[in-house]
């Protein structure tokens, strides 16, 4: 049964700065720190490869010290809006109407709502009152992928069907003001918040890129390395600097096995569509795959334009693809990786 994605599509939030904006906000966060310290600080922000941020809240409302409650209060106010706006876009672009969605997947791990975002934009937009939901969480960055895997299993075994996978995500949310270790202030430099839709069909009549393969690669012993830690003052990041030397570490194991099972080799892959984790990430997975002969220059530019956004980033990667167009026949391979450790990829042929 074949499994295309017909659409993919972003929204984001209404707030947003420069970095250059954002240093006096930090100016302020760093009164009372040590000089030395402040100057790394902001030198970690300017040299994050990030030139803009979206955020569901503004830089005074970040940077001011309210309760977890009230951050989480925003968080769900405005990923309903955030989740409508993009799922009636990507709706728009395959030429759907809601009625024709059998499948609802969302993910989010920046906040806490139940019931979950389905359950709103099922009633916002009227879609089917039979539509199976599935909420993914806890998943981190490599959830994007990850509710494409669970899409494309569901239309493997139900011919003739449609699925929605949308990711939304407010790392800005998560920000501690009385926290200056250095995965506060690194996840603060790099991650921005950002919404996105993609609808994958086992229509017959659907067109778009088609996934050939999916899989899942879990690292041994490296819960440790990613995650969020729940506190009083709310999801603290948990980022430890080892993880891009882990990645490099199992990127043969990861990449070249997956490939080898559908009888592929990287050197049959054209295009890669690979989550921007930051730049040390980006940098160790391009020395890899530049010693292939490959690049992610679209990677660099979702992340130079709107930092990472956890598990929606990819998807504004594969957007990207999508909305230039690719030659047929041509192949791409999708790559993200979140807590747990693992690694989430998707083959795709167009």
């Amino acid at each position: 049964m074949s499994v295309k994605i017909t659409a993919v599509s972003k929204a984001l939030p209404p707030y947003t700065r420069s970095t250059e904006e954002i240093m006096p906000f930090l100016d302020i966060w760093l009164s009372g720190q040590e000089d030395r310290f402040a100057r790394k600080v902001k030198k970690i922000f300017e040299n994050a490869a990030v030139d803009r941020r979206y955020s569901i809240m503004s830089p005074e409302e970040v940077f001011t010290n309210t309760s977890f409650e009230e951050k989480n209060d925003i968080y769900v106010r405005e990923v309903i809006k955030l989740g409508s706006q993009c799922l009636v876009n990507a709706l728009e672009k395959a030429g759907l109407e809601a009625d024709a969605l059998d499948y609802i997947i969302t993910v989010s791990c920046t906040g806490i709502m139940i019931p979950s975002l389905d359950a709103y934009l099922i009633n916002l937009l009227q879609l089917r009152q039979d539509i199976i939901r599935l909420p993914v969480t806890e998943m981190g960055c490599a959830a994007g992928i990850s509710g494409m895997i669970y899409a494309k299993r569901f239309l493997e075994a139900n011919p003739g069907k449609r699925a929605a996978v949308i990711a939304i995500e407010s790392p800005t949310a998560t920000f501690q003001l009385d926290d200056y270790s250095m995965p506060n202030i690194v996840s603060a430099a790099i991650f921005g918040d950002g919404a996105a839709c993609a609808i994958l069909s086992s229509h017959e009549d659907d067109s778009g890129p088609q996934l050939l393969g999916d899989g899942m690669y879990h690292f041994y012993e490296a819960e440790h390395l990613m995650g969020f830690k729940l506190t009083n003052t709310g999801l603290q990041m948990v980022l430890d600097v080892e993880v891009p030397n882990t990645i490099a570490a199992h990127f043969p194991a990861i990449i070249h096995p997956f490939l080898d099972s559908y009888g592929y080799r990287i050197e049959d892959i054209e295009h890669l569509i690979f989550h921007p984790g930051g730049k040390k990430i980006i940098q160790t997975v391009e020395e890899l795959f530049g010693a292939m002969g490959k690049n992610i220059d679209d990677t660099k530019e979702v992340l130079r334009l709107y930092g990472n956004m956890s598990s929606a980033t990819v998807l504004y990667v594969l957007e990207r693809f999508m909305d230039r167009g690719v030659p047929a026949g041509e192949k791409g391979l999708m790559l993200s990786f979140g807590p747990g450790f693992s690694a989430q990829r998707i083959l795709l042929q167009w």
